[in-house]
């Protein structure tokens, strides 16, 4: 039904219906209609499925905005004007990491402190009987996330679990080592 009654709006049509302010029917066509493209955009230009799909929703709620206090003032160019939103946005993005960059290359040096473990405190061999003493689940986690390097979603799928069960498993693994390794927490 969403389809067929998105279908039947023109572009101008929605961007009338918008703002008046009393149609949420039209903003979320509006969001089923453009948001496909934006997210295209977006991973044609951020290569990133997380950042394409920010991108389309910082960008749609900027036009949602902009669509509510009528500033379009061509109606039908409302793709004309998501995907210009879409290119400003990005430009944005790129800017502020540049400038991000910048800044930690000119300053950073001054904020950046490296601190050393102090492996020669570190007793390997209570160690080692405190991740054995871990669940076999608990255990892989722990050894996966900091001795493979592995991120979350890659421990997850490895393990054949959510990313939330291997935070979940991470966090209880780490207090369990704490207490056996006599350090506070």
């Amino acid at each position: 039904m969403a389809d067929e009654q998105d279908s039947q709006w023109t572009d101008a049509e929605l961007v009338i219906r918008i703002k008046t302010g009393a149609d949420r029917d039209a903003e979320a066509a509006l969001f089923r209609r453009m948001a496909p493209r934006v997210r295209l955009y977006g991973m044609r230009h951020l290569r990133d499925q997380h950042a394409a799909d920010d991108l389309a929703q910082q960008v749609l709620v900027t036009v949602l905005l902009a669509l509510r206090e009528g500033r379009l003032r061509e109606p039908e160019k409302l793709a004309s004007f998501v995907m210009g939103t879409s290119r400003m946005t990005v430009l944005d993005l790129r800017r502020g990491a540049k400038r991000k960059q910048e800044l930690l290359e000119r300053f950073g040096s001054e904020f950046v402190t490296t601190v050393e473990p102090d492996f020669a405190q570190l007793d390997t061999r209570q160690l080692t009987r405190c991740l054995q003493g871990l669940k076999e689940r608990e255990r892989a986690v722990v050894l996966m996330t900091f001795y493979d390097e592995k991120a979350g979603a890659d421990v997850a799928h490895s393990l054949g679990i959510s990313e939330a069960n291997v935070r979940v498993l991470r966090h209880r693994a780490i207090h369990l080592l704490r207490d056996c390794m006599g350090v506070a927490a």
